[in-house]
């Protein structure tokens, strides 16, 4: 059964969906997903309470990364963009084009920005941290004021008084979360 509800966070409203296993969907209202035809307001369906529980943690600066199951639907070439975004660590950004290189695709920014465009779990999957290879805060469904607002908070919390955006990105290449991710996500 699917089911969903709304949230208040510090960046407004927040749809979250799921099906009866795993989170399906993050979305910044007033983007509105799919909730018609045989789908339950539920907040107290447990992917939906865990994830309103660790997004509360988020945004309070005490959860550094999620440890949720997701359900990412989409082609094999989105969710093996989506995977490798969780790999960003918190506070930092990768540009597109290393984000089209660490998937071996390393001419293919663009159709990374697509996937990236297109990812159903914001925040948990941190498309935000995705930036042009100038350095600049390109394109977010969610719109770049909010962009820039998750970049801070993760900044601030990190103990920075600024996030340094540069268009050389360090990647980091310790044991990555979505390890977890794959262990647990559930099929579609």
């Amino acid at each position: 059964m699917n089911r969903f509800c709304r949230i208040d966070s510090p960046i407004g409203r927040l749809l979250l969906t799921c099906d009866d296993h795993a989170l399906t969907g993050l979305y910044m209202e007033p983007e509105q997903a799919r909730t018609t035809g045989g789908w339950v307001q539920d907040a107290s369906a447990a992917p939906l309470a865990a994830a309103a529980r660790q997004l509360a943690e988020y945004f309070a600066g005490s959860r550094r990364e999620f440890d949720l199951v997701l359900r990412l639907d989409g082609t094999v070439f989105q969710t093996r963009v989506w995977r490798e975004l969780t790999k960003i660590p918190y506070g930092r950004t990768w540009s597109y084009g290393d984000l089209a290189k660490r998937i071996g695709k390393p001419g293919a920014p663009r159709a990374v920005g697509l996937a990236n465009g297109r990812n159903p779990i914001s925040i948990v999957v941190p498309c935000h941290r995705v930036i042009g290879a100038d350095g600049s805060l390109t394109g977010y469904g969610g719109g770049l004021p909010r962009k820039r607002w998750l970049l801070a908070h993760e900044g601030r919390y990190l103990g920075e008084l600024d996030l340094q955006i540069s268009g050389r990105s360090t990647v980091n290449t310790a044991p990555p979360p979505s390890e977890r991710l794959a262990a647990t996500a559930v099929p579609p």
